[in-house]
């Protein structure tokens, strides 16, 4: 199914009935305080899914899940994917990897917003965004990635001021487009590796579902 950027996939505390395994879209998890302040605390692109937490025993969903990027989603019933799950198979030992590989990026996220530049962070969530995206353009407003970070948007707009600078990216209407990935990456924090490794290690990559398959008996 198609999803359109800005669309609310699933809100705290309220029960959903389906899952959703992103081909072309960017979601991002965000967790909102009572007066409406919004922080992003991981994103899920193809090599994950959203609504994991509707299969490990919780009702509602633990947070906010809207569309960034827009794009396509393979969407399941969350009864459907959870029987499989509890079947203890292939599935749910994907799923588990997913989950892991989720709760690492939060951790990572939650450790660079406290740690490090607004500059640093930034880089890291464009770098995020452009291994989930084709091309080099990013669809995002200032106001967004403030919003993403937590951050002031005088912030994230003099940050971009100083990338460009460097000549690294450019900056149009409502996007952002990277010239040199190389010398964005040089700009970031240890944060985007580490979040990149752990993904690597941990999801289901066609390597890692055929030797899943092998482990579970359900290939030669």
């Amino acid at each position: 199914m198609p999803l359109a950027a800005g669309d609310v996939l699933q809100a705290a505390g309220i029960d959903r009935e389906n899952v959703y395994f992103p081909t072309q879209a960017v979601i991002s998890l965000q967790y909102a305080t009572k007066n409406g302040d919004a922080l992003e605390v991981a994103r899920i692109g193809y090599e994950s899914v959203c609504g994991i937490s509707l299969l490990m025993g919780g009702e509602t969903a633990s947070c906010r899940s809207i569309v960034q990027h827009p794009g396509y989603a393979f969407r399941i019933r969350a009864t459907m994917l959870k029987r499989e799950f509890d079947r203890g198979g292939v599935v749910c030992h994907i799923l588990l990897r997913c989950a892991q590989s989720l709760l690492s990026q939060v951790a990572q996220t939650s450790l660079c917003s406290r740690h490090h530049r607004v500059e640093q962070q930034l880089s890291r969530w464009l770098l995020l965004s452009l291994d989930r995206v084709p091309g080099n353009e990013v669809g995002v407003t200032h106001e967004w990635i403030a919003n993403a970070l937590g951050v002031r948007r005088e912030s994230v707009t003099q940050s971009l001021a100083e990338l460009r600078e460097t000549g690294c990216l450019e900056t149009g209407r409502n996007r952002i487009t990277v010239l040199d990935r190389a010398a964005l990456e040089a700009q970031t924090c240890e944060c985007y590796s580490a979040i990149k490794l752990e993904y690597a290690r941990l999801a289901p990559n066609r390597h890692g579902v055929d030797n899943t398959l092998r482990t579970h008996g359900y290939a030669e």
